[in-house]
């Protein structure tokens, strides 16, 4: 949040008051993001595909800007991450293994995970329910990159980057509360959890994940 959403937009706004042309703003904004993306590669030693695509989206923005003149370019590519997100967790679905069940992994302990393949082998309900998250969670992704596109073209230049940072934390939010309440309530009707690292006390953990 501190990264991605509030220095960019605080520093933004400075160089505005500044009297700084919109396009240098929106660039120098769009660094911290884009330096922070590449700190995480050299502390890890690795490239992360999202960390190479924010630098990468950055330098063909800015050099499209410089050309045109027009700040909206700039604009333009807050739309572009969320758009190569959504479609990457879209296209998880074609997968053995969707988003959202990978993403579960990180909140399971290793008997949770167990429990987590052997329903995923024996409960289609359990499938069909991650799978759906799934979709819910890449077509908010796309939602967010059509609204930004959309604010990038029409709106005025200086309100776009508060608008556009809030709108991508609004639909997140509404993505995560989905997520609780559908996860929820399939442990309501179920017995076993879609994310959660225990199965339930009243019953072993083989036994809730392969009940009929």
């Amino acid at each position: 949040m501190s990264v991605n959403v509030l220095l960019p937009l605080a520093l933004y706004y400075a160089l505005r008051a500044q009297g700084t042309a919109q396009w240098q703003a929106l660039l120098l904004s769009g660094v911290i993001p884009a330096a922070h993306a590449l700190g995480s590669a050299v502390v890890r030693r690795r490239v992360e595909f999202f960390d190479f695509f924010v630098v990468v989206l950055l330098a063909i923005s800015a050099a499209t800007s410089l050309i045109s003149g027009d700040p909206r370019v700039l604009l333009l590519k807050d739309a572009g991450l969320p758009a190569v997100l959504g479609l990457w967790i879209l296209g998880t679905l074609g997968v053995s293994r969707p988003f959202a069940f990978t993403f579960g992994g990180a909140l399971r302990d290793r008997a949770g995970a167990e429990a987590a393949e052997l329903a995923w082998r024996d409960r289609p309900e359990f499938r069909e329910a991650l799978r759906g998250l799934t979709v819910v969670w890449g077509c908010g992704q796309l939602l967010d990159a059509a609204l930004s596109t959309v604010a990038a073209l029409t709106l005025p230049v200086d309100v776009v980057p508060v608008i556009g940072r809030f709108q991508s934390v609004a639909l997140l939010g509404l993505v995560a509360v989905i997520t609780v309440r559908r996860s929820r309530g399939f442990h309501a009707r179920h017995g076993i959890s879609l994310f959660g690292v225990r199965a339930t006390a009243e019953e072993p953990q083989a036994e809730v994940a392969v009940r009929p």
